[in-house]
């Protein structure tokens, strides 16, 4: 059991942990202004006007303050990759940690959809309070002009009110198009929505400028709940909840930081010496927001220049077996490390769409071309495809050099990090490819082509499942070459590949006398995952394993709960799959 509480301390306690502390810092946030905003002098008169509706409305807004900044973070990749790819983070625990980046910019927005709705539920009996509770004593404290004005002038003809509503409108176009089916179905859509975030933030400064709330800054002279000479009515006064009214002689000395213990004023019959005075708050929302959104947007203008500065020049399309093309190209200057990702933009196929691709075949020192596998499985993709063998039959296997003026202009944003990456720095390392998946282990195979030996890795275990026979040619002469090679160093054990056939009516083989290698460790069936970690334990006792998974759900969910498993071997098995962010 020591062993599974390791393991999971391993794969979940870091994310947990980060979870708890981001959990903790909202809720503290909200507690901390709501409190203020219930209990602060400052605010009496205005809570008097308003009740919980203002302590809701200003807590939520803190809340989203945080994670308006907060949202944006997870999606500058390039800071992402600078800090895996630097090592400026040294523990691989925390660079694990950025492969959440996705999961974490999800947890953001849901956030903020959620404290949306609180926010703008406790605005709407704001309104009406403004109304129905005209002061008439304190004009300066009123957003309504007269007792009784109709609520709905104070959302729709104010500036905090229509930017409210506008920016209700644009979270919740952002919010249903970013959901599963429709980035599926249609991503122009879910592209054009979620780029209205700069219409968003943009609305949000505007929204916090109209100073509708305003705070009392003479306390001193005007104590809350004090008697004034000038007034009809003291002995009546009404305090709202929380607060009391007792006799006491002197009024108290602000607290540092802005705030006043109630009690003393309340307690007490002090006399005014002069009428309160309101002002309204300084807007804090850009001191929270300005800094990720300068961030981002520095970071969007830079891979914009860099990107659509030159396209790439494509050297070869090449079609595979089950509608897979790949497509090597050059780009000067382009540098990447085996498990990233880029960013393919072509505009004769939209001109705003753009999908990410694993990179299968990275530059190196001698050589600058680098490649990427693409499923045909959409609208895109067979657009693109169709493109580029536009001028050929789809059974020309290679498209020449000289052709290379009748390719579509192709772009490249990238490349991004990947968990893939920490593959290298595992002693032992545990590949698993579902289907196409097994696009990032084909560029970590490549590399290992050039040489091994200033890598850590020391025993690479690569398990590929596909359900036709024909899918293993895509990667069959990289497979074959490098246990080739590994065979004439010496080295046949530092690669244990195992190939699964899962659906099949009857015994195959991959086709060709070269791929006999590849023959004798096909299997027709699903893997045992089980039997597999534990020989992996056994032959590997007391050791750190990295598990790589890039696949179906179902697969990626079996190998996370057997990563946390515990095993009589004392072998720790860490977790890792592939996100695009």
């Amino acid at each position: 059991m020591a062993a599974s509480c390791q393991s999971w301390l391993a794969n979940e306690g870091s994310k947990h942990l980060l979870l708890l502390l981001w959990l903790s810092v909202n809720v503290g946030l909200f507690w901390k202004t709501f409190r203020i905003y219930y209990r602060g002098p400052q605010y009496y008169y205005l809570h008097q006007m308003l009740g919980l509706g203002l302590c809701l409305s200003r807590a939520s807004a803190s809340v989203l303050n945080l994670n308006c900044s907060l949202v944006l973070l997870p999606m500058c990749r390039i800071l992402l990759s600078f800090l895996r790819g630097s090592r400026k983070v040294a523990s691989r625990k925390t660079r694990r940690l950025l492969d959440k980046s996705k999961t974490f910019h999800v947890t953001c927005g849901v956030t903020i959809c959620v404290f949306s709705v609180i926010h703008v539920a406790a605005h709407l009996v704001n309104a009406l309070n403004f109304s129905v509770n005209y002061n008439e004593e304190f004009l300066a404290l009123n957003a309504a002009s007269y007792h009784g004005e109709d609520p709905r002038k104070l959302l729709f003809a104010t500036v905090p009110g229509l930017t409210g509503v506008l920016m209700v409108l644009v979270l919740f176009l952002m919010s249903t198009a970013s959901t599963y089916a429709i980035r599926v179905s249609d991503y122009d859509i879910f592209w054009y929505t979620h780029n209205l975030f700069f219409v968003f933030y943009f609305l949000l400064m505007l929204h916090v400028s109209g100073g509708v709330l305003k705070y009392q800054t003479n306390l001193k002279e005007h104590p809350p709940g004090c008697l004034n000479p000038n007034a009809t009515i003291q002995e009546d006064r009404q305090f709202a909840p929380g607060f009391e009214k007792l006799p006491s002689e002197n009024a108290p000395e602000p607290l540092p930081g802005g705030l006043v213990e109630l009690e003393p004023f309340l307690q007490s019959s002090f006399v005014c010496t002069e009428e309160p005075k309101f002002q309204a708050h300084f807007p804090e929302t850009w001191l929270w927001i300005s800094g990720p959104l300068c961030l981002y947007c520095a970071e969007r203008l830079y891979r914009y220049i860099c990107s659509s500065n030159k396209p790439v020049t494509i050297t070869a399309a090449i079609s595979h077996p089950c509608d897979v093309l790949e497509v090597r190209m050059v780009k000067e200057d382009f540098k990447a490390r085996p498990g990233q990702y880029i960013i393919l933009h072509c505009p004769s196929v939209s001109s705003v769409e753009s999908h990410p691709f694993t990179l299968t075949l990275c530059p190196t020192a001698s050589e600058a071309t680098f490649g990427v596998h693409v499923k045909v499985v959409g609208d895109w993709t067979e657009r693109f495809r169709d493109l580029l063998f536009l001028h050929s039959t789809w059974d020309a296997e290679i498209l020449p050099v000289f052709q290379q003026r009748r390719y579509p202009k192709l772009y490249v944003d990238g490349p991004f990090g990947s968990p893939f990456e920490e593959c290298f720095h595992y002693e032992v390392s545990l590949c698993v490819a579902g289907g196409i998946g097994v696009t990032p282990f084909a560029s970590i195979l490549n590399t290992l082509l050039d040489g091994w030996e200033h890598y850590k890795l020391r025993r690479l275990y690569f398990v590929w499942v596909c359900r036709d026979i024909a899918s293993f040619r895509w990667f069959a002469d990289l497979l074959c070459e490098l246990h080739n090679k590994l065979w004439q160093e010496n080295r046949p054990d530092f690669v244990n590949i195992q190939l699964y056939l899962s659906r099949t009516d009857g015994m195959q083989k991959i086709i060709g006398e070269k791929y006999q290698v590849l023959n004798r460790r096909l299997l027709i069936g699903r893997p045992r995952w089980k039997l597999l970690f534990n020989e992996i334990a056994k032959c590997n006792r007391q050791k750190t394993v990295g598990v790589f998974c890039c696949g179906p759900s179902g697969i990626s969910k079996a190998l996370h709960k057997l990563s946390n498993s515990s095993n009589p071997y004392g072998t720790r098995f860490e977790y890792n799959k592939e996100s695009f962010s």
